[in-house]
């Protein structure tokens, strides 16, 4: 352990690598590009490697559209974007390392353990994960003092939240270093103070989608008809106010009347429920495959896509 190594404050870090190139590592890294931090980016994959400008260049453009960015700094963004043809090249001169490969823990331990022996003393080493848990990647290092989850939501770019989380031996320092880096760039850190499976995000995800599932297959409701709850109901209030802050307002007297009604008629199982694996056996995986609860066509997945990323880029900044 060597916590008597000192991190680079976040206000001063000057240079960021992200490895993985794909569906996240290219939204992060243009984040902290249009932030005016330089970034280098590492893909395993040629291919992903080679179109990552192209990808983070479309999305500076869509913040740039949403008129979070001005159209004059996607040029000086990109600049500031270099790609790496290997981890060792990206992490070299890195004060922050973020990994966002594939969720496949032998390769994420392969990873860490290359960052630790590539990346300076000082650097703090991140993991997109929101699978596996901080303290298992960092015993693939020699620094576990300096590895943490930061958590992004998809898309990365469009979504001020990440989750910091904690491992058993992660330092304040590094949590200070990775929280102020994240509020430089316009994100809104979220503390996890002890490592869990699933974090907060998709503990609470999981919970309401337990009962949503359990509605559908009690023949409660169409899958169609609790979408349309949650979309144009509770929804439109949690996109505004957290569920302790909703319930602030009602009364936790009241709040505690209707839990105790409620609670024990909630879905507490512990397996996958049979319409979720029926769905998977017969491959009805949603729109990859065309059918899922829904039909789908390329077209309205595409159309979904857009209306989910344009109500995302329209909603106001992080507080």
């Amino acid at each position: 352990m060597t916590d008597h190594i000192k991190t680079v404050p976040g206000e001063a870090v000057s240079r960021v690598a992200v490895i993985g190139a794909g569906l996240m590592g290219h939204g992060i890294a243009l984040e902290f590009a249009a932030a005016g931090i330089d970034v280098n980016i590492n893909d395993r994959n040629a291919e992903l490697l080679e179109s990552a400008l192209a990808r983070a260049r479309s999305g500076l453009e869509l913040l740039a559209q949403a008129g979070r960015i001005g159209a004059d700094d996607i040029e000086s963004a990109m600049l500031r974007i270099a790609p790496a043809p290997t981890i060792e090249d990206a992490v070299a001169d890195a004060d922050v390392v973020i990994e966002a490969v594939f969720e496949d823990l032998p390769l994420k331990q392969e990873i860490f353990g290359r960052l630790d022996r590539a990346a300076p003393e000082r650097a703090v080493l991140l993991s997109n994960t929101s699978t596996y848990l901080p303290g298992v990647l960092a015993d693939s290092t020699g620094r576990p003092d300096r590895v943490a989850v930061a958590h992004y939501f998809n898309p990365p770019h469009f979504l001020p939240i990440v989750e910091l989380v904690r491992g058993p031996e992660t330092s304040d320092q590094t949590i200070e270093t990775a929280r102020d880096l994240l509020l430089r760039i316009g994100k809104r850190p979220a503390l996890v103070n002890r490592q869990i499976l699933g974090f907060i995000g998709n503990r609470l995800q999981n919970a309401m989608f337990r009962e949503a599932l359990a509605l559908v297959q009690d023949g409660v409701a169409s899958a169609q008809d609790v979408d349309a709850v949650v979309k144009y109901g509770f929804g439109r209030r949690l996109a505004v106010a957290g569920p302790f802050e909703v319930w602030e307002q009602i009364g936790w007297d009241l709040v505690a009347t209707i839990s105790g009604e409620l609670f024990p008629e909630i879905d507490r199982s512990t397996e996958v429920p049979k319409i979720l694996s029926d769905k998977v056996a017969a491959g009805e995986l949603g729109t990859k495959t065309g059918k899922g609860f829904y039909d789908w066509t390329p077209e309205s997945a595409e159309a979904l896509r857009l209306r989910i990323s344009q109500a995302l880029l329209n909603m106001p900044p992080a507080e």
